[in-house]
């Protein structure tokens, strides 16, 4: 895939959700001709046909084992977000289907009555979710979906690049400036930023802040209790005008779209690529060298990754069919269904899983451990992707923010200084 849905790519979907209201509630629906077997399941529409099949085709082994005959309906994601209220609100829309986590997207529904109370199945089924991905799917203290894939936001870098040029790996902001220094030197591209979509700007943000002030800080600015033209909000803005000032990224880079970064890194003509962890099988398949991941530095030493979470399954309030949709969603939550997205998609689930008997790259194993670690409660932190949590006004501002600090239309104090002004409307 070519970014996260969590990630910042989709965060226009806040706003069809948080502005229709949450008034009212989905009538009961029979669908579906009355068959109490069959279930319909919306998705958004994979880039890759490929993908579909594939995933109908596992779907099939639940249908044949279950008796249940699942639909698998596709929208584009501009659709979806626009209709998929209207259609649970009909009481004609799917039975289960896939959405986002966090307050703009599952919470919504949430808050609208829009989707069913999970927090029984929870116990029921004893699905085995981390707690902090729970967390993003709670709502008043009851559990409304589950999770989708886990994700972090860090940088890729070419391994074999670095020993050739004497490189160790960046433990500080002080180590990632002198490795860019020397990268340059040698006629490479430090950093394969691209950000013409501008959503690629909020991944900047996220990564460079979460490392500088961890999750407590991030935590803090979310609540309202930490200002966004904070001099830590500033320095980390100001850290890619002055990357940008210095050649460590490429010409123009707001001219620069996602896949064009990505070209850049898998041709070397860049070391390293800040972008999330669903680029790792694209990685495993076209880089022709060994790339290691770590998160973005921090001013005084090792950073966090920023990390959320992508969609997962929910129930319709209005579904007449409960106990299929049910026993569907069980199948989705297994840990078999899990190591299978691994091994078939290259995603992150928030489950445990035993990596030792999948069948992946060093690299992604790498990644599914490192973020099971951490989002387990294991030792470390894990900082925040600041536009699933976030208003869409206030991504509006962020992601023109970065492109003007990037193109030196505004400096990083202008830029904070309209991010506060957006979190206070």
């Amino acid at each position: 895939m070519k970014r996260s849905l969590l990630a910042g790519s989709v965060a226009a979907a806040a706003l069809s959700l948080a502005v229709a209201g949450c008034t009212g509630q989905a009538p009961k629906s029979d669908g579906n001709d009355g068959d109490s077997q069959t279930i319909k399941y919306l998705i958004e529409e994979p880039e890759d046909a490929a993908a579909l099949d594939a995933l109908k085709k596992h779907i099939g082994e639940f249908e044949k084992e279950s008796g249940i005959t699942v639909e698998v309906d596709t929208l584009p994601f501009d659709t979806m977000r626009t209709v998929l209220q209207t259609q649970l609100r009909s009481g004609d829309g799917p039975d289960v289907f896939g959405w986002g986590s966090g307050p703009g997207f599952g919470g919504a529904l949430a808050k609208a009555g829009l989707v069913q109370d999970l927090t029984d199945a929870y116990a029921k089924y004893d699905w085995q979710v981390f707690d902090s991905a729970k967390e993003r799917v709670t709502v008043d203290g009851k559990l409304y979906g589950v999770p989708g894939e886990l994700e972090t936001i860090g940088i890729f870098y070419n391994k074999d690049l670095f020993a050739k040029l004497g490189i160790d790996e960046p433990q500080s902001i002080g180590d990632l400036e002198a490795a860019a220094s020397t990268i340059s030197d040698a006629g490479k591209i430090p950093l394969a930023v691209g950000d013409k979509e501008g959503w690629e700007g909020g991944h900047l943000l996220s990564m460079a802040l979460s490392s500088a002030v961890g999750s407590s800080g991030m935590e803090a600015l979310f609540a309202g209790d930490a200002s966004w033209d904070s001099p830590e909000v500033v320095s980390a803005l100001d850290f890619w005008a002055k990357f940008n000032d210095e050649g460590y990224l490429p010409e123009s880079p707001t001219s620069v779209d996602y896949d064009n970064s990505i070209a850049l890194y898998y041709s070397q003509d860049a070391a390293m690529i800040p972008t999330g962890s669903w680029l790792v099988g694209e990685i495993d398949d076209n880089a022709d060298f060994e790339t290691g991941y770590i998160p973005f530095p921090a001013p005084d030493g090792p950073g966090i990754f920023a990390g959320g979470l992508g969609s997962g399954p929910y129930i319709s309030a209005g579904t007449s069919k409960t106990d299929a949709a049910l026993k569907f969603v069980n199948f989705l939550a297994s840990p078999e269904h899990g190591a299978w997205t691994v091994e078939n998609f290259h995603t992150i689930p928030p489950m445990p899983l035993d990596t030792a008997k999948l069948d992946v790259s060093p690299l992604f194993r790498q990644v599914l451990d490192d973020t099971a670690a951490l989002a387990d409660g294991g030792a470390g932190d894990f900082g925040y992707n600041i536009d699933v949590l976030t208003s869409d006004a206030f991504n509006e501002a962020l992601y023109d923010g970065v492109q003007a600090v990037l193109t030196g239309q505004k400096t990083a104090e202008e830029v904070a200084s309209d991010l506060e002004a957006a979190a206070q409307k």
